[in-house]
């Protein structure tokens, strides 16, 4: 779960128009706006397999539900990633570098980025997240528990090119990428994706990236399916945002909650499943829907270490050090940016 992507450039008059919220943070609006939302949506409904964009799942509702999954006994991801932190904070730092600038990619669970912050202690953080609100709120928090640290909070869809708010004489960039987000993207998207983040920290930059690991399909479905419906109701507000911002008549209820793990791609698929033959409206344009098909909503990849090493590899890191819990459910990666060969 948890969709969050990224991908950075900056430029003088960005670092001059943050809105400042307290005294020591700002906040940049790069205003993912309904327009794009009405683009996807449309598209995605109109495929021959239809599909929604997972990021769509974080509106402020959608961000308040997923952090009630986190607590959930069936959701191991995020207890597993923080007691990794935990257990090896003080390491993790030392290979970021103490007094960097640290990026965080899709600003989550703030358990997990508290761990890291104490240990790290950055001289300036920047979240990037698509929920305004959920944004806002994490940056004023944190910003009352580390007083020593600036925080640039950034809002943007980072599935697109916007612009990061960093100041030209920066160096040492170190970027936090939690949750196995990384999970969520194709494998060639999650290429792509690294080789943004190699491009945007430079040589020598590290990422400290949280990686889903395979493992029995029943705890792996468990996980997307809980037995209280919370990952259900996560799942149909997708639907209740749509009416919402795009003047749609979707009934969440018409739709079940589907999570299956697939072996050959290793990977679970979510989907909504419509209940009945029925056509819905979305910004004006009409859906038909037969019994049984489905919206597909998120996938979520499962990585050995060797195949995520190898993923990694090819979008320009090397791997420094792998940190995973005794069960060998998760892992935690330090990746480093490799220096690009000059042409010969």
């Amino acid at each position: 779960m948890t969709t969050r992507y990224a991908t950075a450039q900056s430029t003088p008059h960005t670092q001059q128009v943050g809105e400042e919220i307290s005294e020591r943070v700002r906040f940049y609006d790069y205003h993912p706006t309904p327009a794009d939302i009405r683009a996807e949506v449309l598209a995605g409904l109109a495929a021959p397999a239809k599909y929604l964009p997972p990021k769509l799942f974080y509106d402020e509702r959608g961000s308040q539900l997923f952090d009630a999954i986190t607590e959930l006994s069936e959701y191991y991801p995020t207890r597993t990633e923080i007691g990794i932190l935990r257990a090896h904070g003080a390491e993790m730092a030392e290979r970021l570098g103490r007094g960097s600038v640290l990026i965080e990619l899709g600003s989550g669970s703030s358990l997990k980025i508290q761990t890291l912050l104490a240990a790290l202690e950055p001289r300036v953080y920047i979240p990037v997240d698509i929920s305004r609100e959920h944004l806002l709120k994490s940056a004023r928090a944190l910003a009352t528990r580390f007083e020593d640290v600036r925080i640039r909070a950034t809002c943007a869809d980072y599935s697109r090119d916007f612009e990061l708010p960093l100041d030209p004489d920066w160096r040492d960039l170190a970027a936090f990428f939690p949750g196995s987000s990384i999970g969520n993207f194709e494998p060639t998207e999650a290429r792509r994706l690294l080789t943004r983040v190699a491009n945007l920290i430079g040589d020598g930059g590290r990422l400290l990236i949280g990686v889903d690991l395979p493992k029995d399909p029943l705890i792996l479905e468990a996980a997307y399916d809980d037995a209280q419906g919370v990952t259900a109701v996560f799942n149909r507000n997708l639907l209740t945002r749509i009416n919402r911002e795009l003047d749609g008549d979707l009934d969440p209820q018409a739709f079940a909650h589907q999570a299956r793990f697939n072996a050959v791609h290793s990977r679970v698929g979510m989907h909504l499943v419509s209940r009945t033959d029925q056509q819905v409206r979305v910004a004006g344009e009409v859906f038909s829907f037969r019994q049984g098909e489905s919206i597909h909503t998120e996938n979520s990849y499962k990585y050995d270490l060797t195949d995520f090493q190898r993923l990694a590899r090819e979008a320009g890191f090397t791997t420094e050090q792998v940190w995973t819990d005794p069960e060998q459910l998760f892992s935690v990666h330090c990746l480093r940016r490799m220096p690009i060969e000059p042409p010969v």
